[in-house]
């Protein structure tokens, strides 16, 4: 445990930022699944489920929970897989 007042600061923010970063990348993981499970069954707004899940990604890719070419190599795979089910 640090002893130093700017130390322990850390710690508490450190800590409010990973339960954030959980969070988010829960939704992020979340919404990738439904995209995912809507092209395996053909549901008819798959499309709409895509285009959410591309939002979260290009949303952790902005608040920096994603690097950029992960980014899109997650949209692109998800965007492949709609095409080769379209």
């Amino acid at each position: 445990m640090p002893n130093i007042k700017s130390a322990k600061k850390r710690v508490k923010v450190i800590a409010t930022k990973t339960l954030q970063n959980k969070a988010l990348n829960s939704a992020l993981k979340t919404q990738i699944k439904k995209a995912n499970a809507a092209i395996d069954s053909n549901a008819g707004d798959k499309e709409a489920a895509v285009r959410a899940a591309v939002k979260k990604i290009d949303q952790a890719a902005a608040k920096g929970l994603l690097h950029k070419n992960n980014a899109a190599h997650k949209k692109a795979a998800l965007d492949k897989k709609l095409r080769a089910g379209a």
